[in-house]
């Protein structure tokens, strides 16, 4: 019995207004926009993640583009977030031990700035105390007493020397330019010419004299150089003294503000050290700044006072909760941090004020959102996050001298502790990917939050649905919509999920559709959305993509791409397919022939062999040679050669929803029964003959109605879609009025069978106890066909073994010569 044609009701599932009546404000201070409709499981999985304070418990959010599953994560997490505490804040310090090695400060939130600020405050009194120290008539007197005390001294010794000489008859004078020994007479120094006139040894005695002096005169001066460097030293404690009058106080000051923390501690004495043995750079500094009018506030800015100030990396002084911190760009630098570098005559130089932080230093402590996609494609990021992750430290390590382009003096910071939650954000295929190929991604991520694509559409998400849109036509200031309105864009987003009884999720598409909604409500200047609205907006993107859809359908008009939409033939029928350009979709109808020949049941699929079709496919072809023998050769090979081909098509064709209609074809190629071309066919099937369930049912029948509308509707038109798709279908409503006026028919069919009577008006036939088809029927065509095919094969064979022709051998007992396998 042939199938009835569908209802209109079948086609398309409108929404009552009765489950919209209800519909309740917003509720004031909530964003519904946001809120969790239909992603209960995934937001589970996210709030799991986030409150597992052991290792290895990140997060992998999951879900196609368009869901808003970044922006619900970082609502969700933000929300945790908000219940925490504030992270520590983080610094670098210098090393006065080893300056290649900056010291990493953890503080509590809010310390870092203030430790800043206080040091700062210390080096710009120190900036104008010390010069006013030095200035002091207290400090000059004290000074002018000791350098007085060391020229007396000097002086003395010196008196005593020359009265030594005397004694010995020399005389020791001291110049600008050095000190003059020589003989005396009469007090005064004799000339060389009267020194020679001297008797021998008179000129030896003076000479031994001389020598004498000269080795006093040295013991002298190294003394005198003794007592100078007694009065560096004794000026050194004298400025250290006086240092400490306006040192002390201030650093006793900062060990009691700072006594929780002994890395602080420990900078505190280093700069009180450094201080004291650096007096003069802060005098001399000082002094400059008066004389030039530079405020100290600049002055610590110079590069000798660099070393006593603290860089901060991240300040969360502010912050209210944990960080959230979402990285848009996941670079090495941008994640990890890096070393930035200064030019100096030449030279690239760098120290610890030119560590730079990176998203993993202002998420630590709280949570760090990432784009998968992004992260991946970029070079040596993944790595470098899943070392972070595994030693649960951030290590700056800049990727220039990794990667030997940078061969000059560099930092090695110390590693700051690491303590995160990161969340990946992509498509489930790379989730997939990196659990089967990356060992390590398991114990780095293990929880995966999978957000849902649509939701079941009852009375209850319906409501909550509108409510959605209520909610976010207020976030987006749009005009308002009607009921009726709103029913109209519900029913989009259930053909949008390609399902009758879901509704999609993609929120990025919602808040689209109504903002094109409301831009033609303003544009024909009314003042609330109404379903017209919806529909022209509907309407108008469709028509700003469906350029290639129209050049198609016009080459099928012009007979360019031959589909015949009347009549009947033999071995041809009309399959369907989809076209997927980005988030385009349409149908097209494609011609299947098919050809039958006496053979060895080799089944030829053309597009298999032209490496046109794809895996799915060739599966599909395989399914239908599995049909062919289990229907009507259980026991007996097949006698058959068969090809399959999609005409007129140049480009790779995958999948099996055309099974359906290539068996059509085939069967129609073996019993020489010809089939109707105004029908069109989708489906699968499995070997036993089911129709099986295909994707795109939606617009797989509107690609053949407007082919058959370009044409003339003769109400003899229609399409055969697989009955599991009824629940699917959301056709236009020129679809859905051509099926009420009979003028267009969609036939929903469970069994091949029922497909066969459809498109060749006889009766598909029952298999008696002999396993006989009646004669008449279709299936007994098929396989009267096949009998006369067995019997010539037969009767071939038995006429070459008369004539003494060596039949083939069976596949596996001659590997030497292959049999032809085609030769019937």
């Amino acid at each position: 019995m042939n199938p009835s044609p569908l209802l209109p009701e079948q086609l398309y599932w409108h929404c009552p207004l009765e489950w919209l009546r209800a519909e309740p404000e917003a509720e004031p201070g909530r964003d519904i926009t946001r809120q969790p409709l239909g992603q209960t499981r995934a937001l589970e999985a996210l709030e799991f993640a986030v409150e597992m304070p052991q290792k290895g418990y990140n997060l992998y959010v999951a879900g196609s583009v368009g869901l808003g599953r970044h922006d619900l994560a970082r609502q969700q997490i933000g929300a945790w977030a908000g219940r925490q505490e504030p992270a520590s804040d983080l610094c670098y310090i210098h090393n006065f031990e080893s300056e290649h090695r900056p010291c990493a400060l953890v503080l509590p939130a809010g310390t870092a700035r203030e430790l800043q600020r206080d040091i700062d405050d210390l080096l710009e009194h120190l900036l104008t105390a010390i010069p006013d120290i030095f200035r002091s008539e207290e400090y000059r007197a004290r000074r002018d007493e000791l350098k007085q005390a060391l020229e007396e001294r000097e002086e003395q010794a010196f008196s005593a020397l020359v009265q030594r000489a005397r004694a010995l008859g020399i005389g020791v004078v001291r110049t600008p330019s050095g000190y003059t020994i020589g003989p005396l007479r009469e007090g005064e120094f004799i000339s060389p010419e009267e020194f020679g006139k001297l008797p021998a040894e008179e000129q030896q005695r003076l000479k031994d004299n001389i020598e004498q002096v000269n080795i006093d005169l040295k013991e002298t001066l190294g003394q005198a150089l003794r007592w100078h460097e007694q009065l560096a030293e004794d000026v050194k404690q004298l400025n250290s003294e006086y240092l400490h009058l306006t040192l002390d106080e201030r650093i006793d000051w900062l060990r009691r503000r700072y006594l929780g923390s002994k890395t602080v501690q420990a900078f505190i004495e280093n700069i009180k050290r450094e201080v004291t043995q650096n007096t003069d750079d802060f005098r001399a500094a000082g002094e400059r700044g008066e004389k030039e009018g530079i405020a100290p506030a600049k002055l610590i800015r110079a590069s000798e006072f660099t070393r006593f100030r603290v860089n901060i990396l991240v300040d969360n002084g502010g912050a209210h909760g944990a960080p959230v911190v979402y990285e848009d760009n996941p670079t090495y630098h941008n994640l990890l941090g890096r070393v930035e570098y200064e030019s100096q005559m030449g030279a690239l130089l760098t120290n610890f004020s030119l560590v730079k932080s990176g998203a993993l230093h202002r998420a630590n402590g709280g949570c760090l959102i990432l784009d998968a996609h992004r992260l991946l494609v970029t070079p040596y990021v993944w790595e470098t996050l899943k070392r972070a992750l595994r030693s649960q430290e951030i290590r700056i390590q800049p990727l220039e001298l990794q990667l030997g382009l940078l061969s000059t003096s560099s930092l090695e910071p110390e590693p700051i502790p690491l303590q995160l939650n990161v969340v990946l954000v992509g498509e489930r295929w790379i989730y997939h990917l990196l659990k089967a190929h990356d060992s390590e991604f398991s114990q780095l991520f293990k929880v995966y939050a999978d957000f849902s694509e649509d939701i079941t559409r009852d009375r209850h998400s319906v409501l909550a649905y509108a409510r959605w849109i209520d909610a976010l036509v207020k976030s987006e200031k749009l005009r308002p919509l009607s009921a009726a309105a709103v029913a109209r864009v519900i029913e989009q987003a259930a053909r949008v999920s390609a399902d009758a009884q879901k509704l999609s999720l993609h929120r990025e598409w919602l808040a689209d559709m109504l903002r094109e909604a409301g831009y033609w409500c303003r544009h024909e200047s009314d003042s609330r959305v109404e379903p017209a609205h919806v529909q022209k907006a509907i309407e108008k993107r469709e028509y700003r993509q469906r350029q290639l859809q129209e050049r198609m359908q016009e080459a099928v008009e012009r007979d360019i791409l031959m589909i015949d939409t009347a009549g009947e033939q033999v071995a041809q029928i009309n399959g369907l397919s989809v076209i997927q350009l980005g988030d385009t979709a349409f149908g097209r109808p494609s011609r299947i022939t098919a050809t039958a020949r006496l053979g060895s049941g080799k089944m030829v699929d053309i597009e298999r062999e032209t490496e046109l079709g794809g895996p799915l496919h060739s599966k599909g072809v395989l399914i239908l040679g599995a049909f062919l023998a289990n229907r009507y050769a259980p026991s007996e090979p097949l006698s058959l050669s068969a090809s399959l081909v999609f005409e007129q098509s140049y480009g790779p064709v995958d999948g099996d929803s055309a099974s359906l209609a290539e068996l059509c074809a085939l069967l129609s190629a073996i019993a020489q029964v010809p089939l109707r071309q105004s029908f069109a066919v989708t489906g699968s099937v499995n070997q036993l003959g089911r129709v099986q369930a295909i994707g795109g049912v939606n617009e797989k029948i509107e690609g053949f109605f407007e082919l058959c509308q370009a044409r003339g509707l003769d109400g003899n038109q229609g399409v055969i879609i697989p009955a599991a798709n009824v629940q699917h279908l959301m056709l236009k409503q020129e679809v859905v009025a051509a099926v009420r006026a009979q003028q267009f028919s969609i036939y929903a069919v469970a069994q091949v069978d029922e497909a066969l009577a459809l498109l060749s008006g006889l009766d598909a036939g029952s298999p008696g106890d002999d396993g006989r088809f009646p004669a008449q029927s279709f299936n007994g065509q098929v396989q009267k066909r096949l009998r006369r095919l067995e019997e010539t094969r037969t009767r071939l064979l038995q006429q070459e073994l008369d004539a003494g022709v060596q039949p083939p051998a069976p596949v596996g007992e001659n590997k030497e010569k292959k049999p032809d396998r085609d030769r019937y």
